[in-house]
């Protein structure tokens, strides 16, 4: 044990001299003997001087004085020797130099050890088990039979540095090859001396504690090291990645900042170039477009105006976290700046809100005012004509010719109906629904001049219809209003001329049927005599029938016939004449009648013939 001690603490001594440029010993009882190694090894530890001493002792004496200075530093540290003088030491007593070096690994190289609040050897022990509890191989629980596979070696290897050996490929049977493995790569890779053998592991029955002990504080201070390191990398990586967060998070503010600030000035100067046509549609127009830049654009703006807040509040909230000066943003760019802009945007977008509804206000007014000018103008014109229409007077002929005058001038009044409905679809496009300027609507209008345009036709009809009567001597007056009004009675459409069945009925009325042959070849006559059936030609047709058939005696026998020699006909006997409905309808109305006993009406024929050729 002693050996493996000796050649361990040896091991341990040398690291600390060759790593300060003195050679290595071989021997810890001739190599401590004269006390220069031992001064050598105290100030390294020490990182002190200790002053003048014998350099190169030869009496027993100089080497004395050279121990007891050194043995004197010791105890002036702190550090507890005990039952050990220089004489122990210039006598070679190896049981008490190791008792002392083991002394000195525990001040200098244990002591410092601290893990979860336990020290030294506990501290390190528990730091062990810790560090290879993941692996299910090793059962750290001491600091001699553990150790005695070389797993744990590995285990603590993997553990830091997984890039040095696969633990997973291990043979966990050869002790000799994991230890010689875990010695070699601690040595190449970590700067871990090896201060043992394989043999004082793998082939003791209990490997040393001490001896383990030592080695493995190496290994705990190798690898507390290069967690320092990595602590020490971390904290300037992670300050790193602070401070190029945050310069990330100023350049994403200040750039979000100045481009927000942009948009708002943008569209302000937008709206302030703005200019209204003085349209429906375009002041319609600007308004969607404004209503859509508040439900969009604006509301993208709402959101990024508050990020940009959060974000400058989050970088110096990093600041303050991490004690760092806190950021000023450039001229321009502060959120009061923003707040500034922002109340800017509000009150130029009430004043375009104002311009908006303003303008459409005026626009519905004109347009109100343009309907009811045009309404009310076109109302007086009609009225005019029926006044003017109503005070024709004088000779037929001078009214036929004021009447056809006045029809000349009706296509104007179309075309003035048209600017009247072109008005009010304006209005409508403008969702204009009242009116104060005007009661007149384009449809009132519409009906109004119908009615003056059958007032004209009607009353052009009537006096052709009286210049033709009037010329009409050989009828009675009595003819002439039987005529008359059978032909305004079938002129249903009102054009003062007679379709082929409206004439074959109004001639059925007056007690005239004819075959269907006959009755197109008279129509077409009519046709090509007067271009269409007219009142004068109706009239001339009834006279020269008339003259030639139509006596009161005649229509008298035709109208017995019909009745079947009763004075008086039904509605039945007339259908079974085979008279035309229209024809009908119109007897029915102009003959007197009374009802039989079961209620039918008999029309009184003889009667209505001598009022009718009275």
């Amino acid at each position: 044990m002693d050996s493996t001690q000796e050649r361990t603490f040896c091991k341990w001594l040398n690291t600390k001299l060759e790593a300060n440029g003195y050679p290595p010993m071989y021997s810890l009882v001739q190599d401590l003997s004269d006390g220069v190694r031992l001064i050598q090894l105290m100030e390294i530890m020490g990182d002190t001087s200790l002053g003048r001493y014998n350099k190169n002792p030869r009496m027993r004496v100089q080497k004395a004085e050279n121990v007891n200075k050194a043995l004197e530093f010791i105890r002036q540290r702190g550090i507890k020797l005990t039952n050990i003088g220089p004489e122990d030491i210039i006598d070679g007593n190896l049981k008490l130099i190791l008792g002392m070096i083991w002394t000195l690994v525990l001040r200098f190289t244990i002591a410092d050890i601290s893990e979860e609040g336990l020290s030294a050897k506990e501290g390190l022990l528990l730091w062990a088990q810790r560090k290879t509890a993941p692996y299910k191989e090793v059962d750290v629980q001491d600091f001699s039979i553990s150790w005695s596979d070389g797993l744990a070696l590995c285990a603590l290897i993997h553990c830091h540095r997984p890039d040095l050996l696969d633990y997973d490929k291990l043979d966990k049977s050869d002790r000799h090859s994991n230890t010689r493995l875990a010695f070699q790569v601690a040595a190449d890779h970590l700067g871990i001396p090896q201060l043992l053998e394989v043999e004082d592991l793998c082939d003791s029955t209990r490997p040393d504690e001490r001896s383990v002990m030592t080695y493995i504080a190496s290994y705990f201070h190798a690898f507390s090291t290069m967690d320092q390191a990595e602590t020490n990398s971390r904290r300037v990586e992670k300050f790193a990645e602070l401070m190029q967060s945050v310069w990330t998070s100023k350049n994403d503010y200040e750039r979000r900042a100045r481009a927000l600030l942009y948009a708002l000035s943008e569209v302000q100067q937008k709206w302030s170039a703005s200019q209204f046509t003085g349209t429906y549609a375009d002041a319609k127009e600007q308004s969607t477009a404004f209503t859509t830049y508040k439900h969009t654009t604006k509301r993208t703006w709402v959101i990024e105006r508050q990020d940009v807040t959060t974000l400058l509040g989050n970088i110096q909230t990093k600041l303050r976290t991490y004690g760092l000066r806190e950021y000023i943003p450039p001229p321009g760019l502060a959120l009061s700046d923003l707040d500034d802009a922002w109340n800017d945007l509000l009150q130029t977008e009430a004043n375009r809100s104002r311009a908006i509804n303003a303008q459409i206000r005026q626009i519905k007014e004109y347009l109100r005012k343009e309907f009811a000018d045009l309404a009310n103008d076109f109302s007086q014109r009609l009225h005019a004509i029926s006044l003017e229409l109503s005070g024709v007077a004088g000779p037929l002929e001078d009214q036929q010719d004021q009447v056809k005058e006045i029809q000349t001038r009706l296509p104007t009044l179309s075309e003035a109906l048209a600017r009247v409905a072109g008005a009010e679809q304006d209005c409508a496009t403008a969702n204009v629904e009242e009116n104060d300027y005007t009661v007149f609507t384009c449809q009132d209008l519409e009906f109004e001049l119908g009615l003056v345009t059958q007032s004209v036709a009607k009353k052009i009809s009537f006096i052709d219809n009286q210049i033709v009567s009037r010329n009409m001597t050989n009828l009675t007056p009595a003819q002439l209003e039987q005529f008359e009004s059978t032909f305004r009675y079938f002129d249903r459409d009102e054009t003062n001329t007679l379709s082929l069945t409206e004439m074959s009925a109004a001639l059925a009325s007056q007690g005239l049927v004819y075959s269907d042959e006959d009755m197109a070849f008279i129509y077409d006559q009519l046709l090509q005599d007067y271009g269409a059936v007219t009142f004068e030609a109706f009239i001339n047709l009834l006279v020269d029938i008339t003259e030639d058939q139509t006596s009161p005696e005649q229509l008298r026998e035709s109208f017995c016939g019909i009745a079947d020699n009763k004075p008086v006909v039904t509605e039945l006997d007339m259908r079974l004449a085979q008279l035309p409905i229209s024809a009908i309808d119109y007897l029915r109305e102009v003959i007197p009648s009374n009802n039989n006993e079961v209620g039918e009406a008999e029309y009184d024929y003889e009667t209505w013939l001598q009022d009718v050729f009275a």
